[in-house]
Parts: C-alpha cells; structure tokens; sequence
C-alpha cells in the first residue's frame, strides 16, 4: 500500500543495496540482516528491534514488483521527478509538473485527465489523496499502476493482498525431533506463535506452517512460517536418514563366545539382541523399526559392536588369554592384509 511516508523512507538504504538490485540480491540481504538482528539473538535491545522492523518493512516493498515499481516512482517524485510549487493567492498548492509526468494539461501528453485537489484548508493536498485521485484510487478509473479502490489506493494489486511468509529459527532436543514437539516462538511483528514440529525432522530442515506468518488485508490469506530447526546433538544416538544409530559395547568373552546383551532405546528402554559367537569389532546388529517414524514408515535401530579390551587381568584372566595365545601360535591375522596390499 503507497504511504506518504515513502517520500521520506530510502528502502534500498535500509537494505543496504543498490536501486538497481535484482530480487535476489535484496532478498540475500534481507536474510542477512533478519538473521542478525532477529529478536531471539538480540533479547532486550528495542534499536535492534527497530531496525528489524524498518528491514521487515523494505523488503515487503522491494521484495514486491508492483509495490517496487510504485516506490521507485514516488521516490522519483521526491527526488526532482515532479516539483511542487507553490500557487497563488489562498496557498493553493500547484502540481504541474506531477501532470505533465503522466500526461496531464500542459505535458508532453497533453489532453490528459484533469486532477483537482481541495486545499480551501490552506494547506497541501494529502499525498495519499493526490496520488488516489492521479492513479484511480479515489473514484475513477484505475490508472497505469493496476490500482483498484478499496484495496489499497495508488498501485495496489486488484483484490486483497494476502499476507508476508515470515522466517525464523528454533533449536529443540535430538528425542523431539525424532518424535515430534511443540515449540512456542514469539517476535514484535507476530506475537507468540505455536508451531508443531512434525516427527522425524532433521537437523537443518525448513518447515513451511501455512497461515502462521503475517496477516494479509480482509478477506485475504495470511502468510507463511517458514521455520528452520537446529536440532542437538545426542550424547548416545546418532542418525542415518530414518535409522538410528549407536556403538554397543561387549566384551571380548561376549565377541568370542556368543551371548544376548541389552541395547538401550530412544525412549528410555531397552531391547535384547543376540550376539553371535566371533562376531567382530565394527559388525553392524540391525533391530528392526526402533528408528524415526514418519508417516507409515519406520527406521531401524543400528548398533554397532565396539569389542572392549580389558585394561586390567586378574592372574586367572592372563593365564587364559595366555593359553588362547598359545593355541593360536602360527596364526598371523595380518597376512591376508598384506596379501591384499601388494596385489
């Protein structure tokens, strides 16, 4: 929607690029600073605050051709565009060369239609009034931007304008994101916002949450929240895709001989799973659907066997291992290694 403040505010400084961006380079540096300046990184500071809503302002404009196209127009205006001058007795403001730019009475136009503006006030003419009455915002027929009365005036698109997607960013716990969770966010422009997070996120991901961003004119749809998540890391899990993951200790008995141990799960328990006599150190043991749920489909469980080495023998266990030691005298576990190696 054209403000009369637009005469006064430079968009493009506040974004900090140039009047001729193109739209990606302006929306790279509204995340930039969005990023910097958004409330959750900048609790208590009302300037920083400020200045996200003055970026939050300037890019809604820039980042819209119509709105662009109009500001830049406006600010032709201000900046030597159209001159207003001042009229003659009563301080009747005079706006010929505003006329002559759209070819209005005296243009190169010429014969264009005739604006009258009501200042019996002693006063200038409203801008928002004058721009209305210039582009079909006041009665009238639309002019050359697409303006429509009733949505906005000067150049605004036909029909309400649905609202702005919003960014922003939240951090939650390894097991909230496997399962799911509720997050409560809260920024100047939006309030408190609940936002569910689906189960199964993953570190990094971007969640669309239709209808949380901001409000768009009567009638019309509210914007986006477009939210990415960090997740934590787990001090035991990790993930592979829909699996998860964990090293599972046993004992060198346990490797050699065989045995059934307990696994710890994600939610706090436990499960058994077999150990088969001489499986090796890095041997990778499958517990079907204990991984992430999504949807119909669930991941599994993968412990990986970790074979710890004793640090300390009684006299009974150096004795055995000994015995072992001797039964396998001759056996080299490296020369199938450097077999390979010289092939």
């Amino acid at each position: 929607m054209a403000s009369q403040d637009w005469f006064e505010k430079d968009f493009y400084a506040t974004l900090g690029v140039p009047q001729d961006a193109d739209a990606a380079a302006i929306k790279k540096a509204y995340r930039k600073l969005a990023r910097d300046l958004h409330p959750d990184h900048n609790v208590g500071n009302a300037k920083a605050e400020d200045r996200f809503k003055e970026i939050g302002e300037a890019y809604a404009v820039l980042s819209d051709p119509e709105q662009r196209r109009e500001y830049d127009a406006i600010r032709a205006m201000s900046h030597g565009g159209a001159r207003f001058t001042a009229g003659g007795p009563g301080g009747g403001a005079g706006f010929e060369d505003i006329f002559s730019a759209f070819g209005g009475p005296g243009g190169p136009g010429g014969g264009g239609q005739r604006v009258r503006f009501d200042t019996s006030g002693g006063g200038q003419p409203n801008i928002e009034d004058l721009l209305g009455q210039m582009f079909g915002g006041a009665g009238g027929a639309a002019g050359g931007f697409g303006a429509r009365q009733g949505y906005g005036g000067f150049g605004s698109t036909a029909g309400p304008r649905p609202g702005a997607d919003v960014q922003a960013s939240t951090r939650i716990g390894f097991r909230d994101a496997v399962e799911g969770s509720t997050v409560t966010l809260s920024s100047p422009d939006l309030g408190r916002v609940n936002a569910r997070i689906p189960p199964g996120v993953k570190d990094g991901q971007r969640i669309r949450l239709r209808g949380k961003g901001r409000q768009g004119d009567p009638g019309a749809a509210a914007g986006d929240l477009i939210l990415t998540v960090t997740v934590d890391k787990h001090p035991v899990f990790g993930r592979d895709g829909d699996n998860l993951t964990l090293d599972l200790p046993v004992t060198f008995a346990e490797a050699a001989l065989g045995a059934t141990v307990a696994v710890p799960t994600l939610d706090g328990g436990s499960v058994k799973v077999k150990v088969a006599p001489g499986t090796p150190s890095g041997r990778v043991l499958r517990l079907k659907g204990r991984g992430v749920s999504r949807g119909d489909h669930k991941g599994d469980l993968l412990a990986k066997v970790q074979v710890v080495v004793p640090q300390r023998l009684t006299d009974e266990a150096r004795a055995a291992i000994e015995t072992m030691a001797a039964a396998e005298d001759g056996h080299d576990p490296r020369a199938e290694l450097f077999q390979r190696a010289r092939a």
